[in-house]
């Protein structure tokens, strides 16, 4: 595989930053934050910025092999790209502090087409995703402003943080990265974070996101987080999608988190309203619930999983827009992937159905769009720094 020069570059930074710096003791980086079973380096790296005290260098690289049936038009039966070649730099400490991811990355995500990291970058977020600013008054509160990783749903943007490495069916329906201000407050058990950015992306700060959560005790947590458009935004881009972006997303979340096991339960519901404004004749809803769980058999080998169900309303003919493969449809997913990890370096792999119900042609799986189920495979490899 070719990479373009722009991912060549990617690596080489990393590498000339890696040239300064010096591994520290250190507790593992909490940014970007990580479900596992992969964990961050225990040991990262770390600069001396004089008055500015340590400031870490850390990063993930992977590549990515994957098959799969019913391909869209234009994906591919089987492929290799690149999973992940991105640094993380970061200062941890003291009021002021700030977070840069930068690099390249693939975002696969179930039931949906395969976007190659050299395209996907430059149509999303950007090679560089996620930066940010966080001022920290107490220990109790901060505020952060950038391009903030979003405060909904129970899995992350890139592949070596979750439990899977293709994001699942509900993840399709989330914000993954917004541009605005968030203010995060912690007391005890509880904690609140309240963000006012722009949503899906849109770059038009009209979206309102928030989550608050409670510790039962080291092992419960549960959390409600949500998010709504309090205006509306005419248009669309390829990260953008029109109909979730006009509309409003809700979560209910609880983890249990134990050795053993780490599972996380959650329930999604989401609502685009009717619109003359925006073409939207008939509102549509979707609600969905997920499982995602990870058993952890030895310190270097875990095993973990995923199933989904989510059901839209609606219908073609009263102009309802489509949420999922077509106004009424459903999907179900179930995911299965075996981790290993020593060190720094860890392999893993997913396999994973996908089944639609209801479906618009057109609007679906297979390379008419007319598909009901999709079957991948999916090996990635690499290392975290």
């Amino acid at each position: 595989m070719k990479f373009p020069n722009r991912l060549l570059t990617a690596f080489a930074g990393g590498a000339a930053a890696l040239l300064f710096c010096t591994a520290v003791e250190a507790d593992p980086m909490t940014t970007p934050a990580m479900s596992g079973p992969i964990a961050a380096n225990a040991n990262p790296f770390s600069v001396n910025a004089g008055p500015f005290g340590n400031v870490f260098v850390t990063g993930a690289v992977s590549g990515l092999g994957l098959w799969q049936d019913h391909p869209m038009p234009g994906d591919h039966d089987a492929l290799v790209d690149l999973g992940n070649a991105q640094i993380f730099v970061q200062k941890t400490d003291g009021w002021f502090q700030f977070y840069v991811q930068a690099g390249a990355y693939s975002l696969p995500s179930l039931g949906t087409e395969y976007f190659h990291a050299d395209r996907l970058d430059s149509d999303t977020f950007g090679y560089v995703p996620q930066a940010f600013v966080k001022i920290t008054p107490s220990d109790s509160l901060s505020f952060e402003i950038g391009k903030l990783p979003t405060l909904i749903g129970a899995e992350y943007s890139f592949t070596f943080e979750n439990m899977n490495i293709e994001r699942g069916l509900l993840w399709n329906q989330e914000p993954a990265v917004s541009r605005g201000i968030q203010a995060n407050y912690a007391n005890g058990p509880f904690s609140l974070s309240l963000s006012w950015n722009d949503g899906y992306y849109s770059n038009r700060f009209n979206w309102v996101s928030w989550l608050a959560s409670y510790a039962i005790d080291s092992a419960n947590t549960i959390a409600f987080a949500g998010g709504a458009n309090i205006g509306r935004t005419g248009y669309a881009t390829f990260a953008t999608p029109y109909f979730q972006n006009n509309g409003e997303i809700f979560n209910l979340l609880y983890t249990y988190n134990s050795a053993p096991w780490a599972v996380n339960p959650y329930v999604q519901y989401s609502r685009v309203p009717a619109s003359d404004a925006l073409s939207v004749p008939q509102s549509a809803s979707m609600w969905g619930f997920g499982v995602l769980a990870t058993y952890t058999v030895s310190p270097h080998f875990s095993i973990s999983g995923r199933a989904e169900y989510e059901d839209s309303s609606g219908s073609l003919k009263s102009g309802a827009p489509s949420l999922l493969y077509g106004p009424g449809s459903s999907a179900w997913s179930l995911t299965a992937t075996p981790t290993l990890q020593y060190g720094v370096f860890f392999a893993r792999a997913d396999v994973s159905y996908v089944e639609a119900g209801g479906i618009t042609p057109g609007f679906a799986l297979g390379p008419k769009f007319s598909g009901k189920s999709q079957t991948r495979l999916l090996f990635e490899t690499g290392i975290v720094f």
